[in-house]
């Protein structure tokens, strides 16, 4: 019998959540997802020591105000994460625009018609790139001009159906919600414990994809963010799901049938909803989980980003 991961690779499209050159070439996902956090562990590795001092010399060579050379170099370094890992898949690599854009609808395009020059730079055209942006009305905004542009979006740190209806609105290519942060949220405040099936990340993102292909929505599905293999196990037929190298690891050796959980032919009418800005600010006003799931993740990204800056900034000042 075939293992649970090639099982769920007939059925799912399978990314990688990780910057771990080798793991991507062991694993052969179809794309990679990358954030802050993996940035930044992937240029502490000795695979990317060349790259950190590459982009060290270039910074100082362009010269200019610190704070701006330090971003620069920043953002150079996040491309050549994806670069490396766009050379190891054939599908996309997503690349996230700074976690302290959040809410900065302009800045954020902006910075985004950077990454995509950066990758064409290096002869990557855009239709291989994801452009990564954080689901707050601001973000959802900026990935709207985009679409409209030709630049693909995924849709991160996304923990509620009306975030995800705001995303298919806005016509964005592809939506994160997170799975395991809405189980650690919901055992931290209910004290419980959840299996699979009751899982709270697990029903969020069943509902979100029954409600997209109930509607004839094209966004795409990606779970995320997951804390064991019984979440993945139980969203088998997703669209897409972005999955550790761990976890991919464990259902690689794992036997047995792996049923097919979602699908478009087994799908409950649902009617389609619309959210300007006030009622999406409701919404999430309205849903604890989200919201405090939503800040704690830009906030976490926007640290990981300050470490990596700082870093930058002591190899500038050596």
């Amino acid at each position: 019998m075939t293992s649970k991961l090639e099982q769920l690779r007939s059925m799912t499209t399978v990314v990688a959540d990780t910057g771990d050159i080798d793991a991507v070439a062991r694993l052969k996902p179809v794309d990679c997802t990358t954030n802050p956090s993996i940035v930044l562990k992937a240029l502490g590795t000795e695979a990317f020591a060349d790259a950190f001092k590459e982009a060290v010399a270039w910074g100082k060579a362009k010269g200019g105000a610190d704070e701006a050379v330090v971003g620069a170099i920043a953002d150079r370094l996040a491309i050549s994460v994806g670069a490396a890992l766009a050379a190891l898949v054939p599908g996309r690599v997503s690349t996230e625009v700074d976690a302290d854009l959040s809410f900065d609808t302009k800045a954020s395009v902006e910075k985004a018609h950077g990454i995509i020059a950066g990758y064409k730079e290096r002869g990557i055209e855009k239709d291989r790139i994801l452009i990564k942006l954080a689901s707050t009305w601001e973000g959802i905004r900026a990935a709207e001009i985009l679409q409209k542009e030709g630049i693909d979006c995924n849709l991160t740190l996304l923990f509620s159906k009306a975030q995800a209806i705001a995303c298919a609105e806005a016509k964005v290519f592809l939506i994160s919600p997170f799975v395991g942060r809405i189980l650690d949220w919901y055992k931290k405040s209910t004290g419980e414990n959840y299996t699979s099936e009751t899982d709270p990340g697990v029903v969020s993102v069943r509902s979100i994809y029954n409600y997209y292909k109930a509607n004839g929505i094209e966004t795409i599905v990606m779970g995320a963010s997951f804390r064991n293999a019984g979440e993945i196990e139980a969203l088998a037929g997703c669209d897409r799901l972005t999955i550790s190298p761990q976890l991919l690891d464990e259902l690689n050796s794992a036997e047995g049938n792996l049923p097919r959980v979602l699908s478009p032919d087994s799908i409950k009418p649902e009617p389609l909803v619309s959210l300007d800005e006030k009622a999406f600010r409701w919404a999430m006003n309205e849903d604890a989980m989200a919201t405090e799931k939503l800040a704690e993740g830009i906030r976490g990204f926007a640290k990981d980003l300050g470490t990596l800056r700082g870093q930058i900034a002591k190899a500038l000042a050596a």
